[in-house]
């Protein structure tokens, strides 16, 4: 049995059974990646991949339990690079953020500045997506943060470090009706075409339970994950907008103004997450820090050993959290 063996059977389960596609993101060969599989199938004596013809069609359940324990094994060899390199050189390396827009746009770039600066040898890679691509990244090792609000808690190899709480701002064109009154009510917010983030996108779930909760059925009539394109839209007129109010800037968004809804909504937590037994080198501890103020080293250490999500809130309370 051979590491490299077990790398592509871990790896052709995530590229969707595509030997092809696998073996484009390995830089090798398709046949070759084919002719590993077999040999360790043949060794193993069981088949990890149904096939028909050439094609892998679904995998066998003696493979799914395989290519978990390969995931574990791939994990801690992973580790034993991390630990080396720290030890030969704790100011090299790489670090790679999987985030949305919202965090790559207005909250990550003065982290991101401070960082460099500190680590200029470390190599910075971010990729964006949706929460639930984010967290997919991270729970199968591709990279080694993810930064969303929405779906982390769908994958239980995460540990999740809650960061700050955020509410939303309803944003409206200048002149705009809404501006005038004194409290906005969630029923006047709803009399209006509502432009705002994709379901299961940046804390949209709290948006709509807020509404339902009231017995109120909202006019979304378009949906983004970028706030900037929902606020274009908002400024063509095709309806109000909600948007997290981190991402309005009044000196840039001119001919838009922001009203606060805090009070309308139940705050979201943004958090950064990690697969749970990876080794977090020291410059990745500093950017948690970096992010996150409140999350010093022994605080990280100490989620790290924690076994479950209501034990990190118990630890990092959401009510102490900074609000952004």
């Amino acid at each position: 049995m051979k590491l490299q063996q077990l790398r592509y059977i871990w790896e052709v389960s995530k590229h969707e059974l595509n030997v092809s596609a696998t073996a484009e993101s390995l830089f090798t060969s398709q046949p070759g990646v084919s002719k590993q599989i077999r040999l360790l199938e043949d060794e193993l004596g069981v088949q990890i991949f149904q096939r028909s013809g050439k094609h892998l069609t679904e995998i066998t359940a003696a493979g799914q339990a395989i290519i978990q324990v390969a995931g574990h094994i791939l994990g801690e060899v992973e580790n034993i690079k991390r630990i080396a390199a720290e030890h030969c050189d704790d100011t090299r390396g790489s670090l790679s953020i999987a985030t949305t827009h919202t965090q790559a746009r207005y909250v990550l770039p003065p982290i991101i500045e401070k960082f460099i600066k500190d680590y200029p040898e470390v190599s910075l890679h971010m990729h964006q997506g949706t929460p639930m691509q984010i967290s997919e990244l991270a729970a199968n090792r591709n990279v080694d943060f993810a930064i969303a609000t929405e779906a982390l808690e769908l994958f239980d190899d995460l540990i999740m470090l809650p960061c700050y709480r955020w509410n939303r701002s309803i944003i409206v064109p200048d002149g705009h009706p809404l501006a005038a009154l004194d409290k906005l009510s969630l029923e006047a917010v709803a009399e209006y075409p509502i432009v705002t983030y994709v379901f299961g996108f940046t804390g949209r779930s709290q948006l709509d339970n807020a509404f339902y909760e009231r017995g109120l059925t909202p006019k979304v009539v378009f949906t983004a994950v970028d706030a900037d394109v929902i606020k274009t839209y908002v400024k063509l007129g095709l309806g109000i907008g909600i948007i997290a109010s981190l991402a309005f800037e009044e000196s840039a968004d001119s001919g838009l103004k922001a009203l606060d809804a805090s009070h309308l909504f139940e705050y979201s937590v943004t958090k950064i997450g990690f697969r749970r037994g990876s080794f977090l080198r020291a410059y990745m501890t500093d950017f948690i820090t970096l992010f996150a103020p409140h999350l010093e080293r022994d605080i990280i250490e100490q989620a790290i050993e924690l076994r479950s999500k209501e034990e990190i809130d118990l630890l990092i309370p959401a009510a102490r959290l900074p609000s952004h």
